[in-house]
């Protein structure tokens, strides 16, 4: 099914994970607060615009549950439940204002797809797999996927999920579970990705399809990801902020670090 994508770009990019040499690495990673993994920026409304209309007409795309991962699911939404006033959200007894001013309606039954709704994040559950040796996706609402697609990755594994990526080996996967392993309550983790790209939030493709191949690639697309323990369930969620700018958005610094850390190209 096609999807017609907006183009929605930041007007500036306050991550730049090619600038800190300890973010330029896989699998690189900061400390952040134990409330920053949740950020609203410049394209807020147009970003919530475009997820409300995804989760709305593509809920088999963008949004899957094991029903191991309800518990974590339902620990998710109180967390993110209790971060929202604070940050301009009008929470109420069956619905929450978002700072665009838009209101949606609660949903217990369909946690990850209301979640979706709220905050600009993709939401990824990663939970032990059955011989407890690496992570696998158990649950997600994952609206801006950068050419790869859900369905495909469900239930999978960390290595079996990064199998196309190149730099993924084995010994960077040991590294990025050891990671996941460590990760505490109340101490989130950050990490960063960047490549040059279309303009599509909205871009999912099969292993099978690879690559696009298109001659001019004009934006920067970048991730922020964060990792957050969940203190009862003990799953560690996997968050996603996305950012596409075009080149003029870069800070003076950004620029400069570009000519030591070059972008690959990934539409």
């Amino acid at each position: 099914m096609s999807f017609d994508c907006p183009i929605i770009l930041q007007q500036a990019l306050p991550f730049a994970p090619w600038v800190d040499p300890r973010t330029r690495r896989l699998p690189g990673t900061i400390p952040v607060g134990p409330d920053d993994w949740i950020q609203a920026d410049d394209a807020f409304a147009a970003q919530m615009a475009l997820r409300d209309r995804l989760i709305a007409v593509r809920p088999e795309a963008v949004l899957a549950l094991a029903e191991r991962a309800r518990p974590a699911a339902e620990e998710l939404w109180e967390m993110v439940m209790a971060l929202l006033p604070a940050r301009g959200y009008a929470v109420g007894a069956g619905a929450v204002t978002r700072p665009d001013g838009v209101s949606v309606p609660l949903d217990r039954a369909r946690p990850l797809a209301t979640l979706g709704r709220l905050v600009q994040e993709d939401l990824c559950l990663m939970q032990p797999g059955e011989d407890g040796a690496e992570s696998v996706l158990t649950g997600a609402v994952l609206c801006f996927p950068a050419g790869w697609s859900l369905s495909e990755k469900f239930d999978r594994p960390m290595m079996r999920i990064h199998r196309p990526v190149e730099k993924y080996d084995e010994d960077v996967g040991r590294r990025v579970q050891r990671l996941m392993d460590g990760v505490q309550p109340g101490r989130p983790l950050c990490r960063g990705t960047a490549h040059r790209t279309n303009s599509r939030l909205h871009n999912p493709r099969t292993e099978a399809m690879g690559r696009s191949i298109e001659a001019a690639l004009p934006f920067i697309r970048v991730e922020r990801q964060c990792l957050v323990r969940l203190p009862v369930t003990r799953a560690v969620l996997f968050s996603i902020h996305t950012y596409i700018v075009e080149p003029g958005a870069l800070s003076a610094e950004q620029v400069a670090a570009l000519h030591d850390s070059p972008l690959r190209h990934a539409a």
